[in-house]
């Protein structure tokens, strides 16, 4: 059985760093699309990161320049580094797993591409 498990999660000052991870059992994160989604609440389900097997990246706009995600095919682990983090990056953090033959770029960050899903860790940033 495939399964994802988050962590890394929790509080940090605004302007701090913190860095999530997403340990993939049952599973092969380099044969899959990963990425990384958010939900707040109030708000809707946000993609926030992907990477492709080929370790192409797509960024949301709100995270560009401040967040990256990487993936250690050795360790079937997938990162996602977060810093100069904003009261506004508050949410529950989602790693997911796309198993398809492929998926454009600007689908990646589509949630509803994704088979499989962990079960979330919590980032808060306090304002």
């Amino acid at each position: 059985q495939e399964r994802f498990v988050e962590s890394g999660g929790g509080a940090v000052h605004a302007g701090g760093p913190l860095s999530l991870y997403c340990g993939a059992s049952g599973s092969t994160v380099s044969r899959k699309y990963m990425a990384w989604f958010r939900k707040a609440p109030g708000r809707e389900r946000e993609g926030v990161a992907a990477i492709g097997r080929t370790g192409s990246t797509v960024y949301a706009d709100s995270v560009q320049g401040r967040f990256a995600i990487s993936q250690d095919n050795a360790k079937n682990t997938l990162y996602l580094q977060m810093n100069s983090l904003k009261p506004e990056d508050t949410a529950m953090y989602y790693c997911a797993a796309a198993e398809v033959t492929y998926l454009q770029p600007r689908s990646r960050m589509d949630g509803n591409n994704y088979n499989y899903w962990g079960q979330g860790t919590q980032v808060a940033v306090p304002s």
